[in-house]
């Protein structure tokens, strides 16, 4: 009885892993597949940059010019960003660039050559419209001094729309 209940069980078994077996599709088959490609980021930005410094490194000059340093502190991004990442073909590619007013993409694409194309989307329309991106610089100082020219604040930066494609060359 032992014997009967294995080979059963054997049996089974392998009936459920040869349903499960992955077959080849034929080319035919796969063109009438559908499906959504890309992928989608979204994210709540709070990103803190203690300083950010610009240092001119020319000599002084007889005048005493030349050198110096200006710093950006307390740098603040916060706010909610959305974008979609495609592949595009070279056709889709330039026919996206057509559309967004790239009149001579060979400037700086090859169409004869070019490849593949990563394109990287800020939609439209964004779940949270209206929760855009901020920057803030709280001081902003020259040299070495304690004194600061006071800060700058950029609200509300609308970025719906932006494209941005990548490429090799």
């Amino acid at each position: 009885m032992h014997i009967i209940k294995t080979a059963i069980a054997t049996a089974l078994a392998t009936l459920a892993f040869s349903a499960s077996a992955m077959t080849p599709i034929q080319d035919a088959e796969l063109s009438t597949v559908s499906g959504q490609d890309g992928v989608s980021i979204a994210a709540n930005l709070n990103i803190k940059i203690d300083s950010f410094t610009y240092t001119d490194t020319d000599p002084l000059d007889a005048n005493g010019l030349g050198g110096g340093s200006v710093s950006f502190n307390g740098i603040k991004v916060n706010g909610l960003i959305a974008a979609e990442i495609d592949i595009l073909s070279k056709k889709s590619f330039l026919a996206a660039a057509g559309a967004a007013g790239v009149t001579n993409p060979g400037t700086f694409y090859n169409p004869a050559t070019g490849g593949d194309v990563v394109q990287i989307a800020i939609p439209q329309s964004v779940v949270a419209d209206g929760h855009y991106l901020n920057v803030s610089v709280d001081a902003i100082k020259m040299g070495n001094s304690a004194a600061s020219f006071g800060s700058v604040a950029l609200n509300q930066i609308d970025m719906r729309g932006t494209t941005v494609w990548i490429f090799a060359h």
